[in-house]
């Protein structure tokens, strides 16, 4: 019985409250693992959202976007018995979709943008638009329309692995320490690629940012 009651508990944890998101999720998958099949709903629709919002961003393609993030959650499924934990389950169920995703971006020699459906609610929270909401209320929604051209052009012509940081970080509002673990790069490449991307955007928005 003792042994039974431990087995149990390492992996349907008594006191939920007490767990961090990544023991939460390592109890979920080690079930998953043991054969509860079922129990991978959860993870399913816990990041479904989550997945499809980086995807799409990246893609900006709704269609694209449905197709590749259910791709991400079959992969991760046919290859959840060789997750061990190391990372968390977030971080490895993101970098597959960011490597599905520029797989498929490749495969097809497509170049997508990010689109700004909900512009004038994420354009506060990146630092490289700050000037942009500057204008007054009156002339906003004809900035959020011509800000839409503009950054679509402007992104089109970064490196996926330059866009990618930047959805990452500006969009999704990771860190950069969660980026590195995501893209297996160090930091500090995190930093040099955001501040290029920055930059490389500043610099095709110059005129109109000015």
């Amino acid at each position: 019985m003792a042994t039974s009651q431990s087995v149990s508990e390492s992996v349907f944890p008594a006191d939920e409250s007490t767990l961090s998101q990544r023991d939460l999720d390592w109890a979920v998958v080690q079930r998953v693992q043991a054969g509860n099949v079922g129990a991978f709903d959860q993870l399913v629709q816990k990041y479904r959202e989550h997945i499809f919002s980086i995807v799409y961003n990246m893609t900006s393609n709704r269609e694209d976007a449905s197709d590749l993030t259910q791709e991400t959650f079959i992969k991760a499924f046919q290859a959840i018995g060789r997750f061990r934990g190391k990372s968390s389950f977030f971080t490895w169920i993101y970098r597959i979709a960011i490597n599905t995703t520029m797989t498929f971006l490749k495969k097809r020699n497509r170049r997508r943008f990010i689109s700004y459906e909900k512009i004038d609610e994420e354009v506060s929270n990146a630092e490289i638009f700050e000037r942009l909401t500057a204008s007054n209320r009156s002339e906003k929604g004809a900035l959020i329309s011509e800000l839409q051209e503009k950054l679509n052009d402007a992104l089109q012509k970064l490196s996926l692995k330059h866009r990618t940081v930047v959805i990452l970080h500006e969009i999704e509002g990771l860190e950069h320490g969660e980026i590195a673990e995501i893209t297996k790069t160090s930091v500090g490449t995190v930093r040099s690629r955001l501040h290029y991307a920055k930059q490389q955007l500043q610099s095709y928005l110059q005129d109109y940012i000015a």
